[in-house]
């Protein structure tokens, strides 16, 4: 699908206030909530919370909340909550990964030490369950938990078959659906929840958020292979450099002969620290249409995510529907 450039400018005028919205409310319940904490926790907060960042999350939270009719300062605060909760899990995974960058700047693990990060990641985490529980209930909570005890699965199951060259698409997308999408899932199921939405907006919204998700990951499987490094942050082909089986190699493996099979095998096998190494996979895979199925399957997944959204496109709250409909769309067409 294909977003038109009013519709991309006004999601990008949206996305600039509710992301204002959100970093005012987070600022004012950090400064509440570490009165009587050390001032290195506050420090490392800083560092990792306003040092940029997309803001995706909080704006599907805020979105699915006002696409089923309430919209109040409150709302920003939760959409807070899951910000915390994002920014929790990527200071974790970049201590799993030993990562020294995040966002073409120092990781927090790398800037502060491997305990300061694991501290801070718990108490962004335990903040957003406490404010979770506050706004949603023990229904919300229950939400929240599932979908990072699916994440923490999901991680589990990606460690279990990293290198694994014989991964198949359904051990993959089981995956991503765990790491990736259970968090954004609850995130839209949330903010509905937060509404008052009804049980079928609610599992409509969530839907939606799981197949997002999953695009989302599998658009990151493309850029790490064919994105620009000053646009994404990342170091092209890190995935290869860390043994991560993906959706493109997947489909190339599938796809190719007996010798294109074994020379894939062998790049995966051998030596990958070499940028050779990892543009001659490239080349391969794109010779045996590992991009092209991972591209067809992304736009795939965000046709069902709109789909998904079906029962709200007759309804009152028009501009909220055409918003979520043009996050998926920039999920397909995003460089970073």
């Amino acid at each position: 699908m294909t977003v038109s450039k009013e519709s991309q400018t006004r999601l990008g005028e949206v996305a600039a206030r509710v992301a204002g919205l959100v970093e005012q409310a987070m600022r004012r319940d950090i400064k509440e909530a570490l009165q009587n904490c050390d001032p290195l926790l506050a420090e490392v907060l800083e560092y990792a919370i306003f040092g940029g960042g997309k803001r995706i999350r909080p704006l599907l939270t805020v979105l699915s909340s006002t696409i089923c009719g309430r919209r109040d300062e409150q709302l920003y605060l939760l959409a807070a909550a899951l910000e915390y909760l994002h920014v929790a899990t990527l200071i974790h995974d970049d201590v799993i990964d030993h990562a020294r960058t995040r966002r073409g700047r120092e990781s927090v693990r790398n800037r502060y030490g491997m305990a300061v990060a694991i501290l801070a990641g718990d108490w962004l985490h335990a903040r957003s369950m406490h404010l979770i529980g506050q706004l949603t209930g023990p229904d919300g909570l229950s939400v929240f938990c599932r979908a990072t005890g699916a994440m923490v699965d999901g991680e589990y199951l990606q460690i279990r078959h990293a290198g694994d060259i014989t991964l198949t698409q359904e051990k993959y997308f089981s995956i991503i659906e765990r790491k990736t999408a259970s968090l954004i899932a609850s995130t839209c199921m949330l903010g509905a929840m937060f509404a008052g939405g009804t049980s079928a907006q609610q599992q409509a919204l969530g839907r939606y958020g799981e197949k997002v998700g999953v695009a989302f990951q599998v658009v990151d499987d493309l850029l790490d292979y064919l994105g620009n490094q000053k646009e994404t942050g990342k170091k092209v082909g890190n995935d290869f450099l860390e043994g991560k089986i993906t959706l493109p190699l997947i489909a190339a493996l599938e796809q190719a002969n007996s010798d294109e099979h074994e020379e894939l095998c062998s790049l995966l096998t051998g030596d990958r620290s070499g940028t050779e190494t990892c543009e001659q996979l490239r080349v391969l895979l794109e010779r045996l249409g590992g991009f092209r199925f991972a591209r067809n399957r992304a736009q795939s997944l965000v046709g069902e995510a709109v789909a998904a959204l079906e029962i709200f496109a007759a309804g009152d709250e028009r501009e909220s529907y055409e918003l979520l409909v043009s996050i998926a769309g920039y999920i397909l067409a995003r460089k970073q």
